[in-house]
């Protein structure tokens, strides 16, 4: 049996534009891998995901990599649940990306998993790779970036927050306008940031917004805003005293964890 984590990721920065030809819509995006994680186990056998009911994407995973490989599916998949379902933090797409990866080591000679990660969501490629990513196109072009790890990061679900789809929440999406502006901006901000704190000047995500970031900047993040399409808002603490103290009055559920580089 193969088992590994499957690290939660924020969106550290989302700039959205317009949509494209395939319906998804251009942005650039800050991707960064957080320590909380699901754990995923993969053995060989007949083929069944456990331990999530919800699933889909990691056995449309196992799948591909199955026809890619010329293979009968003859894996055995076992999800934990760690990370909050549709919450922002990339959960499902992380369990597709470690499933691959260890179902792929069984294989005498795997295929890339790159096309078969990018053909089942976005931000998929991401989590085969280490370290934070820029992400643009439809997310999933990734160029490698050198920024600071060494701070802590609160988790925070607001409460009675519901995720509508992802899809349903781009759609809804009417701010494209100054797209290339907003995208310059962003590699701009990039270029400067060196310590945790300049993290704060990146601009805030384009797609969703809450007021609990506001609450948190009050409380002493140095940087807060929403992940991806939300709903989940996290903050960036300099010391952990800090994080702890304002997880301690959020009338949320939360989440203390720090950056990850791998899973």
């Amino acid at each position: 049996m193969r088992r590994a984590p499957a690290p939660a990721k924020l969106n550290l920065a989302l700039v959205v534009g317009c949509p494209r030809d395939d319906g998804k819509h251009e942005l650039t995006t800050v991707y960064q891998r957080l320590d909380l994680g699901d754990r995923i186990a993969i053995e060989e056998g007949s083929f069944e995901v456990r331990g999530f009911a919800a699933d889909t994407i990691v056995g449309r995973a196992l799948h591909a990599l199955a026809e890619a490989a010329g293979v009968e599916p003859r894996w055995r998949a076992t999800i934990t649940k760690r990370i909050p379902v549709a919450s922002g933090l990339g959960g499902g797409s992380s369990d597709a990306a470690t499933a691959l990866r260890l179902a792929a080591e069984t294989l005498d000679e795997p295929p890339d998993l790159e096309p078969l990660a990018r053909s089942l969501g976005a931000d998929v490629p991401f989590f085969l790779r280490p370290g934070p990513q820029l992400g643009e196109g439809d997310g999933g072009e990734l160029r490698a970036l050198d920024l600071p790890q060494d701070y802590w990061v609160v988790l925070a679900l607001p409460p009675g927050a519901h995720k509508e789809s992802t899809a349903t929440v781009y759609d809804g999406y009417e701010g494209a306008e100054g797209y290339e502006e907003r995208r310059a901006h962003l590699l701009e901000t990039l270029a400067l940031v060196h310590r945790p704190r300049d993290l704060a000047a990146l601009p805030p995500n384009d797609l969703a917004s809450s007021p609990l970031a506001a609450e948190l900047l009050r409380l002493g993040a140095f940087r807060a805003d929403v992940s991806g399409a939300g709903p989940i808002v996290y903050g960036l603490f300099h010391r952990r005293a800090s994080a702890e103290a304002a997880r301690k009055v959020l009338r949320a559920r939360t989440w203390l964890t720090i950056p990850a580089w791998y899973g």
